[in-house]
């Protein structure tokens, strides 16, 4: 029950960021969007650093000097992965008329949504992958650490279901439709998770590879989307900071309660 809850904390976090629209009535300056595009870059910077990169290499420690094999070899799968799927699903960026991925007749709207279930995925994957090093035993992840990622991954979800809700309401869908938009963006995490944790269970001398996919997948996101949006135009150091903060929290919480 308690790695199912886990599972669904960040799920949760989009939730409650989509809830925003209920409670706000125009759309978010663009440099409080900055401000937490560049905050989530920074919480999955550092979670693809101490909760996946170095864990997966810390259980190849017997490896010696190629301790390190898993890590790169799952890291390049993860960002080859993202970038199939970047152009196999029709999306479209906020603040961008043109979309990307295959030609299509979607609404703006949806792929809208379809780019944040995007970013959304990788984040399921590393939770998954943590909580399957719990279970597989492995003394290189903890149930506080993993509990720590999803926080994690929780707080920086927040700010996305926000921005993806309130650019819906603004282009007139209705409260409730905008927030189901965006909480269903968010679906896609546990989904993920849960996928990732029972292959990792069946395969556990791969557990490895599945953390550092997860990390690639993640830093495929920040560098290919969430940093140049945050960068661009005006205010972009107000991107910059918060990336700082975003950073040292989610360190913060690795260390504190891993």
């Amino acid at each position: 029950m308690s790695i199912f809850f886990g599972l669904m904390i960040p799920f949760l976090g989009t939730a409650l960021g989509a809830a925003c629209v209920f409670f706000m009535k125009r759309e978010l300056k663009p440099q409080i969007q900055k401000g937490f595009l560049g905050f989530a870059s920074g919480v999955m910077v550092a979670a693809s650093v101490w909760s996946l990169l170095i864990p997966a290499m810390d259980m190849c420690e017997s490896m010696g000097r190629f301790s390190f094999v898993p890590a790169a070899a799952g890291f390049l799968l993860g960002i080859g992965f993202l970038l199939l799927m970047d152009r196999a699903v029709p999306h479209l960026h906020l603040g961008s008329d043109e979309s990307e991925g295959p030609k299509t007749e979607l609404k703006k709207t949806t792929m809208l949504v379809l780019a944040v279930t995007l970013h959304n995925i990788p984040e399921g994957l590393s939770a998954g992958a943590v909580f399957a090093g719990v279970i597989s035993g492995n003394e290189t992840v903890t149930m506080a650490g993993a509990f720590a990622l999803a926080i994690g991954i929780a707080i920086q979800n927040f700010p996305e279901g926000a921005i993806i809700s309130m650019p819906l309401r603004g282009a007139g869908c209705s409260r409730t439709k905008s927030f189901i938009y965006g909480a269903a963006s968010g679906i896609v995490e546990p989904l993920a998770g849960g996928l990732t944790l029972i292959l990792a269970s069946y395969i556990q001398p791969l557990l490895p590879y599945f953390l550092a996919f997860a990390a690639g997948a993640m830093i495929y996101v920040v560098v290919e989307e969430l940093i140049p949006e945050a960068s661009e135009g005006k205010h972009s150091n107000v991107g910059t900071v918060t990336f700082a903060l975003g950073f040292v929290l989610m360190m913060i919480l690795d260390v504190a309660l891993g």
